[in-house]
């Protein structure tokens, strides 16, 4: 039976993470087991960066935003002669199973390292909401509010000055954030990767709305897809309309969790010590229609992207 259980962070920082922290320690510490943080991703593996941490260590974070144990990406984690010095620093320390908070490519580092003889089990910890395995990954939730809460307040302005503005949303290509926003804030339009810029429609659509005395319109844009300059130029020279664009940005990605979130956190956080107690390693963790479930880390990255034709039908009907 596994005895001592290290927990890392990878990738892009979420919040909700130290909730994870939390919900895993305790978890682990009152099933007897010792508890290890590694700090800075992959990274610590590599650099020996383990410290044993008690059932209040994270007592005073679970609540902030990021994580205190600190993200790095590692690319070169990819190549075995690396992951070989990982597992040996983890053999040293005693540590026979880990705790993988992070996106795709984290879990793929997480089933390698099983592979390799330490137990793995990989948490959704990504704002962006694309990982197929799961409805919701941790950090989501936490960033839609973010991103709610910023285009209300930039819809006030654009009130004010009668205008127009694009705002590019975070999501690395997934929709889920520009499309959940896109619903919660009454948006005039959205583009994404499923939804591509019809520029005769929308000159169309704009000065119908100047004619009909509309004071502003709101625009959401996913990241990485588009030009928001160009669709810009391309605004204020077919329309009246004074158009702005505005990035959001890290904004997104910081504060204080949800309290969903927080929930959630936990949630994970046991259940993956529960797993590795049982002996299962080499498998993800996700929430299907608000029940846990644990998949194989190869067949869950198989899995096609998450289908939204219900939510832009959503939209559309509100529009």
């Amino acid at each position: 039976m596994v005895k001592k259980i290290g927990i890392l962070t990878s990738g892009g920082d979420a919040p909700g993470m130290n909730s994870v922290l939390l919900g895993a320690i305790r978890a682990g510490t009152n099933l007897g087991k010792e508890m290890y943080v590694v700090y800075d991703g992959y990274r610590g593996l590599i650099e020996n960066h383990f410290e044993k941490v008690d059932k209040h260590f994270a007592d005073n974070f679970y609540y902030h935003g990021g994580t205190i144990i600190k993200t790095a990406r590692l690319p070169e984690f990819k190549d075995v002669e690396v992951r070989k010095i990982a597992v040996q620093n983890l053999q040293k320390e005693g540590i026979e199973a880990l705790i993988v908070i992070g996106g795709d490519g984290s879990y793929m580092g997480a089933k390698k390292l099983t592979e390799m003889g330490i137990n793995c089990v990989g948490l959704p910890g990504t704002i962006d909401n694309d990982i197929a395995s799961t409805d919701y990954t941790i950090g989501f939730d936490t960033a839609l509010n973010n991103v709610v809460e910023a285009i209300d307040k930039i819809k006030e302005t654009m009130s004010s000055h009668n205008r127009c503005c694009l705002v590019e949303i975070m999501g690395n290509r997934c929709p889920d954030l520009t499309l959940y926003a896109a619903i919660a804030t009454n948006a005039d339009f959205m583009f994404t990767i499923d939804r591509p810029f019809d520029g005769e429609k929308l000159i169309k659509e704009l000065n119908e709305m100047k004619k009909n005395g509309k004071d502003n319109v709101m625009i959401l844009v996913s990241e990485k897809i588009f030009d928001l300059e160009k669709i810009a130029s391309y605004i204020r020279l077919n329309t009246t309309w004074d158009t702005r664009v505005d990035i959001l940005g890290y904004i997104q990605r910081g504060g204080s969790p949800s309290g969903m979130e927080r929930f959630n956190g936990m949630r994970f956080g046991r259940y993956a010590i529960e797993l590795l107690d049982q002996g299962i390693g080499g498998v993800c963790v996700g929430i299907v229609d608000n029940k846990l479930h644990y998949y194989d880390i190869y067949d869950a990255l198989a899995l096609p992207r998450k289908n939204n034709d219900e939510l832009y039908k959503l939209f559309d009907d509100i529009k």
